[in-house]
């Protein structure tokens, strides 16, 4: 388990305290559990740590005045709590702790109510804090961009784009358009299209219809890989694929999602014949003078999840993706 403590500097200044009640629904818990479900925001083996070194403390309730604490001895995770217990914790900032912070970043807004917003999103830029990428996210610029980021789980987020895939996503700027909008991906109400530049000219059938679970590839756990799943964990994973153009060496292909797993279509391609471009954890290779793989999100349509109205949008191919097929002899030029 990383020691997420050990990342933090002492000073006093950085120390946050929390003071939580326990609720009726909680009492007779783990404490590390209560801790997780009420302080979300921090992972619970960051909570762990924290009652390890004595920085969870239960608050005796005083006759009057300020309310005591008993003494910070370590507490075991697995200890029980009782409902009306009072408990201080004493917050050190990690890394983890600390994402969660509004960054100012130029955001390519292509709609924007008061419901929600379609970002097109550029090639190398990370969704969500995570290990290695604690800033500089899209998080955080929506943070910086829009009041109401910070009342939403996730600034709004609802759906999410590898880092090197560019083009469109749809976040919410309302609890109730938010909860809406998971719904409607969840049903697959929402139609999400990419433009892929694969390796190898396309054989076969001009349509495909991939019904192919995908989980962690039980021989690399880096990636994700089609699998059985009698066999193996997974989910069920749908994308249609349409041949758009090809040559000897490459393709441009339409993939459709009808789920989203990790990774899918680059999974799906891959497990083909046809890695994207670019791709180097699923066997692409740089071509066309493109390193990062070839994956752009260029049409996404739905129904407004408050008005009801039909929404479409597109986001023209990247130039870097357009000059790569150019140069690889395919004249493509993204027209859907």
């Amino acid at each position: 388990m990383p020691d997420e403590l050990a990342d933090v500097a002492d000073s006093a200044d950085s120390v946050e305290w929390r003071e939580l009640i326990v609720p009726v629904e909680a009492h007779g818990m783990r404490l590390d559990r209560v801790l997780a479900d009420e302080l979300p925001e921090f992972s619970r083996s960051y909570l762990q740590q924290l009652i390890g070194a004595g920085l969870v403390k239960r608050s005796v309730k005083p006759t009057g005045g300020i309310m005591p604490t008993e003494p910070g001895a370590a507490l075991k995770t697995s200890l029980k709590v009782k409902a009306g217990e009072r408990w201080q914790v004493e917050l050190r900032p990690t890394q983890q702790s600390q994402a969660f912070r509004p960054e100012d970043m130029a955001l390519d807004v292509v709609f924007r109510d008061e419901h929600l917003m379609v970002i097109h999103k550029p090639a190398g830029l990370v969704v969500h804090p995570a290990p290695g990428n604690w800033s500089g996210t899209l998080l955080n610029g929506l943070l910086a961009a829009d009041a109401q980021a910070a009342m939403l789980p996730r600034a709004g987020i609802v759906h999410r784009l590898d880092k090197d895939t560019s083009g469109l996503m749809v976040v919410a700027r309302s609890r109730t358009a938010m909860d809406r909008l998971v719904e409607m991906i969840a049903r697959r109400d929402v139609n999400r299209q990419y433009a892929a530049l694969a390796h190898r000219g396309w054989r076969g059938p001009a349509r495909r219809e991939v019904e192919a679970p995908i989980g962690r590839d039980p021989a690399n756990r880096l990636r994700m890989a089609v699998v059985d799943l009698a066999h193996h964990a997974g989910k069920t994973a749908s994308t249609t694929l349409d041949v758009l153009e090809t040559v000897e060496q490459h393709c441009w292909v339409r993939c459709t999602l009808h789920t989203g797993r990790t990774h899918q279509i680059r999974v799906h391609m891959a497990s083909l014949g046809h890695p994207l471009v670019g791709d180097a954890l699923y066997g692409g290779m740089p071509a066309g003078g493109l390193s990062r793989q070839g994956l752009h999100a260029w049409r996404l349509a739905f129904e407004h999840p408050m008005t009801g109205e039909a929404l479409c949008f597109y986001a023209e191919l990247p130039q870097d993706m357009a000059q790569a097929g150019r140069f690889l002899g395919l004249s493509y030029n993204g027209v859907i």
